[in-house]
């Protein structure tokens, strides 16, 4: 992560409105959130405004919100932050930035999930009603939603990078899920509309289950098994087969495998950012620790029976 842009107050969102959009300029603004790419504020009860702060690319990936996912949010059973407005660049703030609906949550890195059956299913109905054939001239992933071995040097890199600090304690078991995963077919179907990024920080939790999914930054077309990580990741133990139980249409072995893997690949990211959390280096998220390293245990521990 790399800081790009100004310094953004509440001073500076007002401002912002006043110019683009006036008649949203006298509601209340309050900070929310500190995001990889972008920073939240929440606008009234309802609103929130996103700016990007932090990343180069995260201009393009506001664009794509703004023009793809209005028409999938209607379509799909929890709330998702709903673009509203877009903010073009101006002297006062020369980046992008969009208005939309509030999503009301906790995200389950600081409230993990609980209630292992509602969040199965809530999670298995979500991904029925995103996975839906995308169209002609979708949006790519970006190194997502692809074949899983072109993935293959980043994880490498990752475990690497993971065992170098001492926090996988038995990499040949984490390789033998990946390698397993990497040897399964590819997918054959229409590429399907993906979050592409559901990691435990984007996934909003309130009375021990999901109520919610934000940041579609990275949505794309693709292969569902980057998505479908999610029930590796997100549930808690013993959890991903009710959410496989749930989700259609029905998915075969390769699919699931395949899902393994890219489970591995979000457990070693959220573990390595946990980890510089802990110890204050830039870019570093200390609560996205605990659910990597819960994921990465999961995956072992089903691979060995």
């Amino acid at each position: 992560m790399t800081h790009t842009g100004s310094e953004i107050t509440a001073e500076l969102v007002r401002d912002l409105l006043r110019d683009q959009h006036p008649d949203l300029a006298d509601r209340p603004v309050e900070f929310g959130a500190r995001g990889w790419d972008n920073q939240l504020w929440r606008l009234g009860d309802d609103l929130a405004v996103r700016l990007p702060w932090a990343t180069l690319s995260a201009d393009a990936l506001l664009r794509k919100e703004h023009a793809w996912l209005p028409a999938l949010a209607q379509g799909l059973p929890l709330p998702v932050p709903v673009p509203q407005r877009l903010g073009e660049p101006s002297e006062r703030f020369p980046r992008p930035w969009i208005v939309t609906t509030w999503v009301s949550g906790t995200p389950a890195d600081r409230a993990p999930v609980t209630r292992a059956a509602a969040a199965a299913r809530a999670l298995a109905d979500f991904l029925t009603a995103l996975h839906r054939p995308a169209p002609e001239g979708a949006p790519a992933g970006r190194g997502r939603g692809g074949p899983l071995a072109d993935c293959a040097e980043g994880f490498a890199r990752q475990l690497a990078s993971a065992i170098e600090m001492g926090l996988v304690p038995d990499p040949d078991a984490v390789g033998a899920v990946w390698e397993d995963a990497v040897a399964a077919p590819e997918w054959a179907g229409p590429a399907l509309w993906l979050h592409a990024d559901l990691h435990p920080a984007n996934v909003l939790t309130g009375d021990g289950t999901i109520c919610g999914v934000i940041d579609f930054g990275d949505l794309c077309a693709g292969d569902p098994a980057c998505d479908l990580a999610a029930a590796w990741t997100l549930l808690p133990d013993g959890a991903a087969d009710r959410f496989y139980d749930a989700y259609r249409p029905v998915t075969d072995a390769a699919t699931r495998r395949r899902a393994r893997g890219w489970a591995v690949l979000r457990a070693l990211a959220c573990m390595c950012i946990g980890e510089a959390g802990v110890h204050g280096r830039p870019g570093g998220k200390p609560t996205w620790g605990p659910p990597g390293h819960a994921a990465l245990r999961r995956l072992v521990a089903t691979a060995r029976h």
